[in-house]
């Protein structure tokens, strides 16, 4: 039976990989919209190849190359409204992957419409979580996690209560400099941070990791997906990334999800979800790999999931200045213009000096990240 898919972030790593699975299995598939922020060659030639019936550009300015390259194809786009308008077309599954606050709006047009969003942006639980989920459970909407972190822990707790859980944990690989010096880390470049050992990743997001926010962003995000409390989430340092995260019960029992680190696992699981998909990975031998160890997070070197953990306990807006904050810290950091320890100190600076009042709405949550930026941009001139 054929499906039909929107994929929001089509040229993006997590975009690349849907795109893969599909392609290993055209006729099981009918692709709606694809839509990237600037990259209309690139955009135009996967419209065209998955004959999409649209394909948009947030990037008004770019709408005229997209054009070119879709040519008589298919319908193209351009502008955040646009985004949206893709978004809100019916399809069966919705892959939520633009990256960043502008994936907000998007991202509520897919749940608005009460179909399932497979939910890559980690930004609509990280800034908007109460909103979000809010409209999730108003318009019977399904959200499937692709992180590979939340989407082991969804795995784990298939056919389990979630008032049984006694802990959940989020396993992390402790990034490129797991092992490094306090000196090291002051002369850290982004070169080395987006030099992830494990996974093959965007240059924000590995650097989230080599900071460890990424982890503290999906701490703020499993707080949301899984209402265990927050007593009951934690993180522990897994170098190898065969575990992506595990669940223990009241009785004893701890499950866990181990597979490869490639986004294709998780993602295959969202795509076929409630059944399972192939996917051209490997077998996973334990025996080559021989060991797995584990290691309490480092907070003196790594404050970043402190900060993490304290913003989604202040609540309210803290978590959407938490995210900004981080947003232009690294930023900064990646144009050389931030050393990379100085990243966790914006963002702490910043949340002491932006506090706005909790966002009841999508529209609030933008003006909070808004104004966050602007401090965030302050503190930058002191850091």
């Amino acid at each position: 039976m054929t499906r039909s898919i929107s994929i929001l972030g089509a040229t993006g790593s997590v975009g690349a990989s849907t795109l893969d699975l599909i392609r290993r299995n055209r006729d099981q598939w009918r692709v709606v919209a694809l839509t990237a922020n600037s990259s209309a060659g690139e955009l135009g030639e996967l419209a065209r190849e998955f004959d999409a019936e649209i394909a948009v550009v947030g990037d008004e300015g770019c709408l005229g190359d997209l054009r070119d390259a879709v040519g008589n194809h298919c319908e193209a786009a351009g502008g955040r409204q646009a985004l949206c308008e893709a978004a809100a077309r019916p399809a069966d599954i919705t892959v939520a992957a633009i990256v960043g606050c502008a994936g907000l709006g998007p991202v509520m047009a897919a749940i608005e419409r009460g179909g399932t969003v497979a939910l890559a942006n980690k930004e609509a639980l990280v800034s908007a979580g109460e909103v979000m989920t809010d409209a999730v459970a108003k318009h019977g909407a399904t959200l499937l996690p692709v992180d590979s972190e939340h989407n082991a822990i969804f795995q784990c707790l298939a056919g389990n209560r979630i008032e049984d859980v006694a802990k959940i944990t989020l396993t992390a690989s402790g990034g490129p400099f797991r092992e490094w010096s306090q000196a090291q880390l002051d002369a850290a470049t982004p070169a080395q941070a987006v030099k992830h050992p494990n996974w093959d990743m965007g240059a924000k997001i590995s650097v989230d990791s080599a900071t460890m926010m990424n982890k503290g962003l999906e701490f703020i995000e499993a707080h949301h997906l899984f209402p265990v409390g927050l007593d009951r989430l934690g993180i522990v340092v897994h170098p190898q990334s065969v575990i992506h995260s595990m669940v223990e019960y009241r009785d004893g029992s701890t499950l866990a999800q181990l597979g490869p680190s490639d986004m294709r696992v998780p993602i295959a699981s969202c795509l076929a979800y409630p059944q399972r998909m192939d996917t051209p990975m490997p077998p996973l031998d334990l025996a080559d790999i021989g060991q797995l160890t584990f290691f309490a997070p480092d907070e003196e070197l790594f404050p970043a999931t402190r900060v993490a953990r304290e913003a989604v306990q202040a609540g309210g807006a803290a978590p959407a200045v938490l995210n900004a904050a981080n947003e232009v810290a690294v930023a900064a950091f990646l144009a050389g213009k931030l050393a990379f320890t100085r990243i966790a100190v914006v963002v702490e600076q910043t949340l002491a000096q932006c506090t706005p009042p909790a966002p009841s709405s999508l529209d609030d949550v933008l003006a909070v990240d808004a104004e966050a930026r602007s401090c965030a941009e302050r503190m930058l001139e002191t850091a």
